[in-house]
């Protein structure tokens, strides 16, 4: 899980917000230059400062919910702080310097080196076997279970904000989840020239350019585009944000086209109603076994581009029996966007939720 590279910090850029209202400030107190401090009384202090790098990122995020939170370079978040009011941030440092201090910190841990192992299973090896379920070199698995404790927790706290903000105004909110290239747009573009467009509105999220978000508002649909960077999914903080500039409509529909990966999108809550996932007949029909998180938590898995069938050997049957092996409880629509075969099922299904 992406919880344990950092994948994606500092390049979310959200269409339309100049200011973002995220500030994000960096305080790098490396001080490797001599400082000659001369003052009235006729003394010259020399102070030659050598503090180990301790880079702090200070993120205020605006969205229907105000939360501010501090990560530390040792990757030990305070607890978030809500504020129901916009209010300005003047971030003024002042040190005064009157004596030589040098910080050495050693952060070698011996007793922490968990010779980690993969799991070998016949001729294969399983990495995901251990506590964290995943392995990233050089770090143990208590200290990603943390990380991932402490970076999930933190996610869902304000998803459940989102959550509550939505609920308030009878926003229905869909997560669409995929792999790249399932057929997701044009799902959605199908499934909106079908509605009422003043009644829906869609976050779109990407890692790069806003082509998605235009197809979108060619259906007259208000969209809003999320580029995560070198991020590999969208988590309720971008999600906060884009729902405070897109302002969707009471009592409508929101959806959300997550960023193609059918790993990372599963472990982020973002507040939705209901997740759905899509799959490909291109795909294969043992998608749902090899990445079971995107559909063990889905309520819903279209199967799309049927259309295509006659020119594959994908087994459907295989395919519905293997999501119901992850998930019992999720239910399986048959669908081609561009025939239109299967769509009146998924509004109906819109229609019913």
């Amino acid at each position: 899980m992406c919880t344990t590279c950092g994948c994606g910090a500092g390049n979310v850029r959200i269409e339309g917000a100049h200011h973002h209202h995220e500030h994000d400030h960096q305080h790098d107190h490396a001080h490797h230059n001599d400082h000659n401090h001369t003052h009235d009384d006729g003394h010259d202090h020399h102070h030659s400062h050598d503090h180990s790098p301790q880079v702090v990122h200070h993120h205020h995020y605006h969205g229907p919910v105000h939360i501010h939170y501090h990560i530390s370079a040792e990757a030990q978040p305070d607890a978030p702080h809500s504020h129901p009011h916009p209010h300005d941030h003047d971030h003024s440092h002042s040190h005064s310097h009157s004596h030589s201090h040098t910080h050495e910190h050693e952060h070698e841990h011996e007793h922490e080196h968990e010779h980690f192992k993969a799991e070998k299973q016949g001729e294969d090896l399983h990495f995901g076997k251990g506590a964290a379920h995943s392995h990233a070199p050089g770090m143990t698995q208590s200290r990603m279970v943390q990380i991932e404790k402490d970076i999930l927790g933190k996610n869902d706290a304000i998803a459940e904000k989102n959550r509550q903000f939505l609920h308030s105004k009878n926003i229905t909110t869909l997560n669409l989840v995929s792999s790249p290239g399932s057929g997701k747009t044009t799902l959605l573009t199908e499934t909106l020239s079908k509605l009422d467009h003043l009644k829906c509105a869609v976050i779109e999220g990407d890692q790069q350019t806003t082509n998605d978000a235009d197809r979108i508002r060619k259906t007259g649909a208000k969209a809003i585009q999320i580029n995560t960077g070198k991020g590999c999914h969208l988590d309720a903080q971008m999600v906060s944000e884009a729902i405070a500039h897109l302002s969707p409509n009471d009592n409508t529909t929101l959806f959300i086209e997550n960023v193609g990966n059918l790993v990372c999108p599963a472990a982020f809550d973002l507040g939705e109603s209901h997740k759905v996932a899509i799959l490909s007949v291109t795909e294969g029909e043992d998608k749902p076994l090899k990445y079971p998180d995107i559909f063990a938590d889905a309520d819903l898995m279209i199967i799309n581009k049927i259309d295509l069938l006659p020119h594959l050997t994908f087994d459907l049957d295989a395919c519905v029996q293997n999501a119901k092996r992850v998930n019992p409880n999720i239910q399986p629509l048959l669908v081609s966007a561009v025939t239109g075969e299967g769509m009146q099922e998924w509004l109906d299904w819109l229609g019913s939720h």
